[in-house]
């Protein structure tokens, strides 16, 4: 199919456009509330409240029987709350860390979650439940209603974190800080939790339980790699996400029994490759760059040294001699003569007649590098 019919029936044919719509939410959301998350260091914080919120969903079915997505998803938010609750009175009242804590309640209510789904299985309404999709993700059976859902609980969590963005700034960074300002950093806390426990249940019936932990993490891991500025860092992670949700939406309509929640979660893992590798900073790529070029830099000054040692001496004519300089520096052939091309080039020494010449600017880097030394 061309790209002009995938366009038209992403405008035009109901299903795909919902869906689209709504995976593109998601991203959004979860990459805009997921930078803190990351930042904070509670990346496992995500799994566990996705984990943690599949009992509220349950227990919301059992007590109103009702299948409305902002009913099921008000259960998701407590429940995702309480874990949350549970996290923090654990790591303030015993000797257990944040990290244990959060495998603690993750384990335990996912255990019940499942528990309840399977005495839902049994009930007389259990054809009609259709819970299961929370902890797989179906976004195949979105409709309006519940995109229109997604939206408004992910713009008031949007517009939230907009009003306090100074505030959850400082919290951050640096709390001791906030606190000295007289802010609450305790209240700050819950805030920023309970808005990244409203990113988490709105995708959850998106991509699940299981996968929703990747779309907190992994839009702002990647957009990590590509700036240093907190602004724009939420802006590249909500980006990320929002195209991830749109690419993973089209895809899984065009291909047979391709589930989006995958889909998605898969696009994005191919950001994250991309961005660890190719980001012009951070990047892989760009830090073997990098320690290629100080190890030629660090090569090159103590080249100056080497020169600086012998010059005005008997072996000066001896040891500047570049076809020696290998032999001299203990160096291979081939990184002698980069290091002396980079010198040159640089304005550290010149060529004389095969042998090498400290500059003015090359005897300066000497004394500066005997000094640190």
């Amino acid at each position: 199919m061309d790209l002009g019919q995938i366009l038209y029936e992403l405008f035009f044919d109901y299903t795909l456009r919902t869906v689209a719509l709504g995976s593109a939410i998601l991203g959004l959301v979860s990459g805009v509330l997921g930078t803190f998350a990351v930042l904070r260091k509670q990346s496992l914080l995500g799994d566990a409240i996705s984990h943690a919120a599949l009992p509220g969903v349950a227990i919301a079915f059992l007590l109103t029987g009702s299948k409305e997505p902002i009913v099921l998803v008000l259960g998701a938010v407590i429940a995702g709350w309480i874990g949350t609750l549970f996290v923090m009175l654990i790591t303030k009242h015993t000797r257990i860390k944040q990290d244990s804590a959060l495998g603690i309640v993750l384990a335990v209510f996912f255990g019940f979650g499942m528990l309840l789904l399977s005495f839902i299985q049994r009930l007389p309404t259990a054809s009609k439940a259709g819970l299961d999709k929370f902890l797989f993700g179906q976004a195949a059976t979105l409709v309006e209603q519940d995109v229109a859902t997604m939206a408004t609980l992910g713009g008031v969590a949007v517009i939230i974190l907009l009003l306090l963005w100074k505030e959850f700034k400082l919290l951050s960074f640096d709390p001791d800080f906030a606190s000295s300002l007289g802010y609450s950093v305790r209240f700050l806390d819950i805030l920023l939790t309970t808005l990244t426990v409203i990113a988490i249940v709105v995708g959850l019936q998106t991509v699940g339980v299981v996968l929703m932990s990747a779309m907190l993490v992994s839009p702002a891991a990647a957009a990590r790699q590509w700036t240093q500025r907190l602004d724009r860092m939420v802006l590249l992670a909500g980006f990320f996400g929002a195209l991830v949700g749109l690419l993973g939406a089209v895809t899984s309509s065009q291909v047979a029994k391709l589930p989006t929640g995958p889909a998605i979660v898969l696009y994005m893992s191919v950001i994250v490759l991309l961005s660890l590798l190719m980001a012009p900073e951070r990047g892989l790529i760009a830090q073997a760059r990098t320690r290629r070029r100080q190890k030629v830099q660090f090569a090159a000054e103590a080249l100056t040294v080497h020169l600086l040692h012998h010059e005005g001496t008997p072996e000066e004519e001896r040891e500047s001699a570049l076809s020696h300089m290998g032999e001299h520096m203990r160096w291979a052939e081939d990184f002698a003569q980069k290091v002396a091309r980079w010198s040159v080039t640089n304005g550290m020494v010149t060529r004389v007649n095969g042998h090498l010449q400290l500059t003015s600017y090359g005897r300066e880097i000497a004394r500066r590098a005997m000094v640190r030394t």
